[in-house]
């Protein structure tokens, strides 16, 4: 596989700090980074994103992610290694991310699970970690970057 273009958030220089900022502010708030990872990578897993799943991998190993969630987070609902916060996330982040699966795209079951465990701020914080990650995979998809392609060390540190 080739990448069709280099990302365009490179070649558009102006566009990374504010893409930081966001991103930065969303890992300052009561949300674990461990679910943040998590959500990352089921949300990539969903929209077949190899260079955001190979990064959201690296990121959870980095933090000190177990092998036996991270092999699961595909099956969460039937792996018994996740809690009910973060269930109720990744229910969250897979309805928010296949919006036109169904008439009702986030019922409100997955809402008010998500709502029994985050206050309003780590909700807003967890939707726009969806967004934003449903964006970063729209891009990579798009142009087929390559899963491994950057060096991950060369990341901005956005905690």
């Amino acid at each position: 596989m080739k990448a069709r273009m280099k990302n365009p958030a490179t070649l558009m220089p102006e566009v990374m700090q504010p893409i930081f900022a966001l991103v930065g502010a969303v890992k300052k708030s009561s949300v674990p980074a461990r679910t943040l990872e998590l959500v990352h990578m089921r949300t990539s897993q969903i929209n077949g994103c190899s260079f955001c799943v190979d990064m959201g991998a690296r990121e959870l190993k980095k933090a000190g992610e177990t092998d036996e969630r991270m092999f699961a987070v595909a099956v969460w609902r039937e792996a018994p290694y996740f809690t009910d916060a973060e269930r109720a996330a990744l229910a969250l982040a897979e309805a928010a991310t296949r919006l036109s699966d169904r008439a009702d795209p986030v019922p409100d079951d997955v809402w008010e699970e998500a709502a029994r465990h985050y206050d309003e701020p780590a909700l807003a914080a967890l939707i726009l970690h969806i967004a934003l990650v449903n964006c970063f995979n729209r891009v990579n998809v798009t142009t087929r970057q390559i899963a491994g392609s950057v060096k991950w060390e060369a990341r901005p540190d956005t905690r």
